[in-house]
């Protein structure tokens, strides 16, 4: 199979990674626990919804902009055009940026540091395993169109 029909990948990760990070932070808060300030009352837990309905709200924008334009909405499908649109006018991978905002806001929500750690980790993880190959897949399906994209938009923030 010719890298133009290859698939970026075999299996959905991205949502995997995040998930175990997610309950990776749990386990290791009730093993290791890191001890946060309580003064601030209200605030993180505003913070932490605020930023959660932020990452859901990204999520089914770009979701949205994938179906307006008929292509493949999970990680593991061929894309049939090059999204530019939408929340992909600023961030290359809005999705998991949504996914790495409800990690940080479920950290201030429950006051446990180890989500913004594990948070790093799943985003570290999610580049070298999914999107890399999502980029080598794009550039080999649109070629010079991605290239002057890449060229333009971040691939995070």
């Amino acid at each position: 199979m010719n890298a133009y029909r290859a698939k970026p990948l075999n299996f959905p990760w991205p949502p995997l990674i995040y998930g175990a990070a997610a309950l990776g932070a749990v386990a290791i808060g009730h093993v290791f626990p890191i001890p946060v300030a309580h003064g601030h009352g209200w605030l993180p837990w505003l913070a932490g919804c605020a930023l959660i309905l932020l990452a859901a709200l990204l999520d089914l924008w770009a979701i949205k902009a994938l179906l307006e334009r008929h292509t493949a909405v999970l990680p593991h499908r061929c894309a049939t055009c090059l999204v530019t649109g939408g929340p992909f006018r600023f961030t290359r991978n809005p999705i998991y940026l949504g996914y790495t905002f409800a990690m940080v806001g479920l950290g201030l929500i429950t006051l446990n540091p180890w989500f913004f750690v594990m948070g790093m980790v799943a985003v570290a993880l999610t580049t070298l395993i999914a999107v890399r190959n999502e980029e080598r897949h794009l550039l080999s399906r649109f070629g010079f169109e991605f290239e002057r994209y890449c060229r333009h938009t971040t691939r995070w923030i």
